[in-house]
């Protein structure tokens, strides 16, 4: 049974979605580089973010949970749009900085709600599909969004790419308002269940690996342009054509995963993404040239988008009716991993430059894989 198109918008806002995430990381040396700031404190810009979405996803879910969730998704695409097209105006690093936190308010909703909503629109058997389908958005922004933002940045500046999402998320807010139908309101969690959700021992597990393994990325996923340009003196096309090759592997590995995730399991799926990761950053000294270099971040790429793509399928199996917490606490568990690894990326890069970036990552992904077995022996709500 095919998927309904009504998931096509909510495909597309969070390609938006990424799209605005990771422009900071694609555009990191020309914000520098106008800006006058070193590259490790630009990068606390992905910091402040990732705590903004961390700490509202959660807050957000219990705010907003008896908004219908056609206006709620809208309105939380044009508050991007409004705030990234600030962002752009923004004449220096402490007003960028607080432009760019306000417009963290907006993944914060967007993603964990638009998952949340997916069980009222599709047939419970479609639903690990209809996840997985919903998060290619962000695969799909990894192979045109990111490195389109990098060019972008790298020819014009990085404010004619904020601009640049700005204006995609406009057309996301009308074609969200346009297609989703009146009246979807997912059942708010009472007190009662934010308990039970934070009790259950398979739950929280999985939200530590989420951040083991976020964190872990972001590390060295941060400070990607930096690095090339200090490794190969990478050219803006060449760094946009990098995250392009990124991204479409990306892709592929969240489409094989939303095909295969039903029949090998959520928790097998997980694991297989996040060992598929540290498998690049094991052999990420190899790449001394830039073709090498390119080569070794494909497993990272098949496993980057599709660990979580499967990590928000594992947690509906666990516990469908607490989902909707579930799901926004592993965004915010996403999150702070983004904010960890760039923090700690940052502090690396002053105290021993970036040589020693993907050892880290390679401790933090290991541990997470170690986290998500143990997650996996849980067996509370007949899951996993």
């Amino acid at each position: 049974m095919p998927l309904p198109k009504v998931l096509v918008p909510l495909l597309f806002g969070n390609f938006v979605i990424g799209t605005g995430v990771m422009v900071v990381p694609g555009t990191l040396n020309d914000i520098s580089g106008s800006l006058a700031i070193p590259v490790a404190v630009a990068g606390q810009l992905i910091t402040v973010a990732a705590l903004v979405m961390c700490v509202g996803a959660p807050l957000f879910a219990s705010a907003v949970a008896g908004w219908d969730r056609r206006r709620l998704l809208a309105l939380s695409m044009l508050w991007y749009a409004v705030f990234l097209g600030l962002s752009a105006l923004m004449p220096g690093f402490g007003s960028l900085m607080v432009a760019r936190a306000l417009a963290a308010a907006s993944p914060a909703i967007f993603t964990p709600q638009a998952a949340a909503c997916v069980g009222l629109l599709v047939a419970p058997q479609q639903r690990g599909r209809a996840i997985t389908f919903i998060f290619l958005g962000w695969s799909v922004a990894s192979v045109l969004g990111m490195p389109l933002g990098a060019w972008i940045g790298g020819t014009l500046g990085w404010r004619s790419a904020f601009a640049f999402v700005a204006m995609l998320s406009l057309v996301s807010a009308v074609w969200v308002w346009r297609a989703l139908p009146n009246g979807i309101r997912p059942p708010a969690l009472s007190r009662a269940a934010w308990a039970e959700t934070l009790r259950s021992k398979a739950l929280m597990l999985c939200l530590a690996a989420t951040l083991l393994y976020s964190a872990g990325q972001f590390v060295l996923f941060s400070y990607f342009a930096p690095y090339y340009k200090a490794q190969f003196q990478i050219t803006p096309l060449q760094l946009s054509l990098l995250f392009a090759w990124f991204g479409a592997f990306g892709l592929i590995g969240n489409v094989v995963m939303s095909r295969q995730i039903d029949r090998i399991g959520a928790s097998r799926a997980v694991m297989w993404g996040v060992g598929s990761m540290a498998v690049s950053l094991l052999l990420w000294p190899l790449g001394t040239s830039l073709m090498l270099a390119a080569l070794i971040t494909v497993p990272w790429a098949l496993g980057c988008f599709a660990s979580n793509s499967a990590q928000q399928a594992r947690l509906v199996g666990i516990a469908p009716t607490l989902a909707s917490g579930s799901i926004a606490l592993n965004t915010s568990a996403m999150y702070a991993g983004q904010a960890l690894g760039a923090g700690s990326g940052g502090w690396l890069i002053v105290h021993s430059g970036m040589g020693s970036l993907h050892w880290f990552g390679l401790a933090a992904l290991l541990t997470a894989m170690a986290v998500s077995w143990m997650a996996a022996s849980q067996r509370p709500h007949q899951a996993i």
